[in-house]
C-alpha cells in the first residue's frame, strides 16, 4: 500500500472544477490575516473560479497579539463563493483540554503562547499568579466565550482535496490515514518530515516552521512563523496547479501605484 515515489510519480491534482486555497499557522495575526484574505478575495474575483474551499490549518491562536480577534473574524466569515473549512491544531487542542477541566497544562500553555491569548481576551497572565488551578480555570473559561469555543469544537482533524491531504501537522508513515490518531495528526514532527514514503497522496501542512515554503515529493508546510516572522503563507490548488500568496507579496502588490 505504501511505497517510495518514483521520479516518473503523476503530478497531484485537486478535484476537477474546484479550487482550494489552504492557509497555514495564523497564530493571533489578526493584521495578516486581513491582508492575504483580501489577496484571496481579489484573485477569486479577478479569476472568477466556480467552486472555492478555504481551509485553515489550524493554530490560529497563541503567540501572536490578537487570538480573540482572529477567532472572532473567522467565526462569523462569510463570502458568496467561497466554503471554509477549519482543522484543529495542537494549540487549540491545549485550550479545549484546559477548558475541559485538565487544569495542569494552564502553566505550560501560558508559557507557549497562551499568555497572549490571555491578554487578547483582557486577562493579564499575572492575574493568574497565585491562584490555585481552580480558580485559575473559572478566570480563563469566563474570559473566553462560548462562541469561540463552540467554533473551536466544531473544527476537523484533515480535509482531502483529490490528491492532497490537509492537515495541521502530518501524518504517521505508513499508518492507514483512517487509523492515524489524533495525537500525530496534530502533534507530529519527526519522523513524518524525513520520511519519504508514497503516502497515495501529498500532505499539506503547517506545524513545523520554516523560513519559506517547503516542498517535498510526498508533502508540503506552509507555516513560515508568521507570528514572527510577519509572512503568512497560503498555498492554491486547482487542477494540476498550484501556486503560493503571502503577505509580503500581498503588502507589496498594495503599495504599488
Amino acid at each position: 500500500m505504501f511505497r517510495r515515489r518514483s521520479s516518473s510519480a503523476k503530478i497531484p491534482e485537486g478535484p476537477q472544477g474546484r479550487r482550494a486555497y489552504v492557509i497555514g499557522d495564523i497564530h493571533g495575526r489578526l493584521d495578516l490575516l486581513e491582508v492575504l484574505l483580501a489577496a484571496i478575495h481579489s484573485e477569486i474575483e479577478e479569476q472568477n473560479p466556480d467552486r472555492v474551499l478555504l481551509v485553515f490549518l489550524g493554530d490560529l491562536i497563541d503567540r501572536g497579539p490578537s487570538s480573540a480577534g482572529v477567532l472572532q473574524r473567522l467565526r462569523s466569515y462569510s463570502h458568496p463563493r467561497v466554503q471554509p473549512v477549519f482543522i484543529l491544531g495542537n494549540h487549540e487542542e491545549v485550550l479545549l483540554r484546559i477548558l475541559d477541566g485538565e487544569t495542569s497544562l494552564i502553566e505550560k500553555w501560558r508559557w507557549f503562547g497562551g499568555a497572549q491569548c490571555l491578554q487578547s481576551y483582557g486577562v493579564e497572565p499575572s492575574a493568574l499568579k497565585g491562584l490555585s488551578e481552580a480558580e485559575a480555570l473559572k478566570k480563563i473559561r469566563a474570559a473566553i466565550p462560548e462562541e469561540d469555543v463552540k467554533f473551536l469544537r466544531s473544527f476537523s482533524d484533515t480535509c482531502r482535496f483529490g490528491d492532497y491531504l490537509f492537515v495541521h501537522a502530518g501524518i504517521r508513515p505508513e499508518v492507514a490515514l483512517d487509523d492515524q490518531l489524533q495525537s500525530d495528526l496534530r502533534w507530529i514532527r519527526e519522523p513524518f518530515l524525513f520520511d519519504e514514503t508514497d503516502h497515495g497522496f501529498v500532505v499539506v501542512h503547517g506545524h513545523s516552521i520554516r523560513p519559506k515554503v517547503e516542498e517535498r515529493a510526498n508533502r508540503i508546510g506552509i507555516d513560515t512563523g508568521a507570528y514572527k516572522s510577519g509572512v503568512l503563507t497560503a498555498m492554491a490548488i486547482e487542477g494540476d496547479r498550484r501556486w503560493y500568496l503571502d503577505t509580503s507579496q500581498a503588502r507589496t502588490a498594495a503599495s504599488q501605484p
